[in-house]
Order: structure tokens, then C-alpha cells, then sequence
């Protein structure tokens, strides 16, 4: 009797451990909502759009990043947002004529170079906006804007720089003066996770042979006023691209991956950090 009961108990065990095992692949077999192909489509630098109207300020901002460059304070920067750093909240002071500030345009909503974080500012670029302006002895006003709008608001005088992950164009030095180059980037396209269209590529030009073999019925998300929206719609460089894809345009780029994840397009191209930041907090979302 003993050995029945023992051996019951023994089944019981092996039963319990494979049902366990069981739930463990459920898991493992899940997949992200979304994933970044890691191929980079463009090679691209990014630079501040200082008010052409300033030129003893784009003096300045060219010697800060020279500085910042080379004493380890950039590179400390991104540490906070590419390593075990911990970004650093910025605050934005009042507009007023009456004060020396350094306002500055960005649109906060392309992480990691510029986001909101409650009524804080952070990321890359509005931690050098701080020292910047600290540097220069001035208050930091922040004006956070459409990023079609901040180039054309240095243009007319109503910011002193564009801080806003900005990629160097010759159709925005129509308005802004660009300052020395402080990040190079790239644009990629995301897909749904089980999305296994693109796996196999290894070059930007295999990427854009299955693009263009795409018609109207593929829908393609970018960023308003970005590279990715020039890449997408055949514009500026990219008129050779010959996409003959639907394009649509966010506001920014998580809107466009959360459109991707609910079905309503197929494929969003975007700057690579952001690309992963937004995908990373939306496979992290249970």
C-alpha cells in the first residue's frame, strides 16, 4: 500500500513538472508586439538649428560641443539613456522678454533625444539644452512644438536654437544655421513582432527591393517633418527610392507604432534610437 501511495505521488510530482514546463513554453513562444529590422536605411548627422540672426551664438553652441565632445560630458549623457545612467528631469522656465533666456524649440516627443516625464523635460538634447544655457549664463525656456513648426520658429525669430534630434538638411538651412554635428543616426523600419518580411535583409538596398515591390494596398507610418517621411514619400534624397506604397504621418512616432500594433498600417520608418525606445516600452507592456 505504501508503494502505491508512493508511486501516486511520484506521477503526481512528474504531472505537476510538466504542466509547469507547459506554461513555461506558453510564455517563451510569445511574441513581441513589434521589432526594430536592423538594417540602417540612411546615414544621417544631427546638428542644432541656431537663429541665423545670432551668429555669435552659434559660436558659442559650436564651442559647448566641442567641450562637451571631448571632457566625457556626452558621453556621460547617453549613458542615462543607452546604458545604467538615470536621465536627468529638466525644468522649463517662463517666456519673458524682460529676462536673458535661452529658448529653445524642440517637439518633446522623440525619446530619447526629447520627452515629457510629468511637467519635466528629458532626454539627450534638453540635457545639453540645460548646460547650454547653464554655460551661457542663461535662464532655459523650453517650447515644445509640432516638429514640422521648429525650424520655422528659429526662422522667425521666435527661438534662439532647435534642439530636436534634427538631422542636417539644405531645405532647413532655409531658417536655421546649423551648428557642428554632435550625433550620427539612421533611420530603420519597425514590424509586427511575427512579422518575418524583412529577416533575411542584410543591406538598406535589400530592404528597398521588397519596398518597392510593394504597392498602394502596403501602408507605411512616419513622423511628421522627419526623415523618414522624405525616405517614405520619395522626397529630397530619396527621390530614387520610388515607393509606390500608402504613407501615412503622426504626430510622432509612438502613434505610429501603436497604429502598426492595432492593424492600421503595415510597417513605420523612423530614426533608429527612437525606434527602439518605442518598441522596448511597448513589448514591455504586458
Amino acid at each position: 500500500m505504501k508503494k502505491i501511495i508512493s508511486l501516486l505521488a511520484v506521477i503526481a510530482l512528474v504531472v505537476g513538472v510538466v504542466a509547469l514546463a507547459g506554461c513555461g513554453d506558453k510564455k517563451a513562444e510569445t511574441t513581441e508586439k513589434a521589432k526594430v529590422i536592423g538594417v540602417e536605411l540612411t546615414q544621417e548627422e544631427y546638428a542644432f538649428g541656431v537663429d541665423k540672426a545670432q551668429p555669435e551664438l552659434l559660436e558659442q553652441v559650436n564651442t559647448f560641443i566641442d567641450k562637451i565632445m571631448n571632457d566625457g560630458t556626452f558621453d556621460d549623457i547617453c549613458d542615462h539613456y543607452f546604458g545604467d545612467g538615470e536621465p536627468v528631469m529638466v525644468k522649463s522656465a517662463q517666456k519673458d522678454a524682460s529676462k536673458d533666456q535661452l529658448v529653445v524649440a524642440t517637439n518633446a516627443g522623440f525619446e530619447p533625444f526629447e520627452y515629457t516625464s510629468g511637467d519635466s523635460y528629458t532626454g539627450i538634447d534638453m540635457e545639453i539644452a540645460q548646460l547650454l544655457a547653464n554655460e551661457l549664463g542663461k535662464e532655459l525656456v523650453i517650447d515644445n512644438m509640432d516638429f514640422d513648426a521648429v525650424c520655422l520658429s528659429v526662422g522667425q525669430h521666435k527661438c534662439d536654437i532647435a534642439m530636436a534630434g534634427l538631422t542636417v538638411k539644405p531645405d532647413r538651412e532655409e531658417f536655421v544655421t546649423f551648428s557642428k554635428t554632435y550625433y550620427k543616426a539612421s533611420q530603420k523600419i519597425i514590424v509586427k513582432g511575427d512579422d518575418t518580411t524583412f529577416d533575411e535583409c542584410k543591406t538598406a538596398d535589400e530592404v528597398l527591393a521588397i519596398l518597392q515591390g510593394f504597392d498602394a494596398s502596403t501602408k507605411v507610418g512616419y513622423q511628421n517633418g522627419t526623415t523618414g517621411g522624405m525616405y517614405v514619400n520619395n522626397e529630397s534624397d530619396y527621390a530614387s527610392n520610388n515607393l509606390k506604397v500608402t504613407t501615412k504621418g503622426y504626430k510622432n512616432g509612438s502613434l505610429a507604432v501603436q497604429d502598426l500594433i492595432n492593424g492600421n498600417i503595415n510597417y513605420v520608418v523612423i530614426d533608429s534610437a527612437p525606434a527602439d525606445c518605442i518598441v522596448n516600452a511597448i513589448n514591455e507592456v504586458a
